[in-house]
């Protein structure tokens, strides 16, 4: 089977190769196995799993006989009755469909997407089970072909043209790769760089993917879909400041808004391959490529290193702290300071080869 070019030799991916045999060994031991469900917010967390919605939290009471809460309870009566119809005749919907049906009703889209959020906690179910979809707006490139729940079949591509994320990752049938590793890309200016650089090709077989920024649901299920499927090494392209880490956590751990859903959307196997903070340092960028610090940077690092997580990567919380110390960030694009093509030809196939993630 070929689905993209051929690239570098074998040796190439030895690295790759053993740290997929240390992924394989762990997911053996039980490390993937699933959490029992719990209830809504204040979240913990879990090394194997992420976030995960505490056993014992305070709940709230919507009642029909109050004035606080009668609409409220209205407007879930409604959505709760058009998930009724959607199961009932086996179709989809997206939020923004349920929205414009009674947008009167509802006045805005941020009270459909609350209550929809609501229901699948309480229900415990995860959304698609409501048969209610989010709108993708990420992107697949690469070595991977699949059948969609219609019968279309996808065969992405290493070409400039990326695949974008179905909505329905859960209808994704028979999917095939030959790949070595998924690359996740915080940006889709640096994504579609890598593309035009034909830096899927060269480092074929591999898979890239973006959820252009903070990741929609549908790019997480489709990255954690691709990790149970196949075992192969995620590992995460950011910027090097506050908000690209930010970024990495939600992929690995999730986020306090979906934590009671976490165990369907994070995969703890993340690696961060860069752009590292030590990086910085280790190839001179220039003090004019980088970026102060702002107040708003400095308090979500400082809520990042506090988070129960940091303590399980004593690498990560150094990087963080060299960051903090250094009081500047750099954005991926700095690179180009080395040369216009440095992040494709020479950054990341060497950070592949000798095994420069944490």
């Amino acid at each position: 089977m070929a689905l993209a070019p051929m690239g570098p030799e074998a040796s190439f991916f030895d690295a790759l190769d053993r740290h997929r045999a240390s992924l394989l060994a762990m997911v053996k031991k039980g490390a993937g196995e699933t959490p029992a469900r719990a209830t809504r917010v204040p979240s913990r967390f879990e090394d194997a799993f992420g976030l995960q919605m505490r056993p014992q939290c305070t709940t709230r009471k919507i009642k029909s006989d109050s004035l606080r809460s009668v609409r409220k309870f209205a407007l879930i009566l409604k959505i709760l009755s058009m998930i009724y119809k959607l199961i009932q005749s086996n179709t989809y919907a997206t939020k923004r469909d349920i929205y414009y049906t009674e947008s009167q009703l509802f006045r805005n889209q941020a009270a459909v997407d609350s209550i929809i959020d609501d229901i699948s906690c309480m229900l415990k179910v995860p959304r698609r089970s409501l048969h209610v979809l989010s709108t993708s707006k990420g992107l697949i490139a690469g070595n991977l072909r699949y059948v969609e729940e219609d019968g279309t079949q996808v065969q992405c591509m290493c070409s400039a043209t990326a695949t974008a994320v179905p909505s329905n990752i859960q209808g994704m049938q028979n999917l095939v790769t030959d790949a070595k590793f998924l690359l996740i890309v915080e940006k889709d200016a640096t994504f579609q760089r890598l593309l035009d650089d034909n830096f899927c090709s060269r480092m074929s077989p591999c898979i890239m993917v973006t959820g252009k920024g903070i990741p929609d649901l549908n790019t997480r299920l489709l990255v954690k879909k691709l990790w149970d499927t196949f075992h192969i090494p995620v590992f995460t392209l950011v910027d090097a400041d506050p908000y690209g880490i930010e970024i990495m956590c939600i992929y690995k751990y999730g986020s306090m808004s979906m934590s009671f859903e976490a165990h369907n959307l994070t995969v703890p196997a993340i690696r961060w391959l860069g752009l590292l903070p030590s990086d910085i340092k280790r190839l001179n960028i220039p003090k004019d490529s980088l970026i102060p610090l702002t107040r708003r940077d400095q308090m979500k690092l400082d809520s990042i290193l506090r988070r129960p997580y940091i303590t399980y990567h004593p690498f990560w919380k150094k990087e963080m702290e060299m960051l903090a110390d250094s009081k500047t960030k750099a954005e991926i694009q700095a690179l180009t300071f080395l040369s216009s093509d440095y992040l494709s030809r020479v950054y990341l196939p060497n950070k592949l080869r000798f095994g420069g993630w944490i």
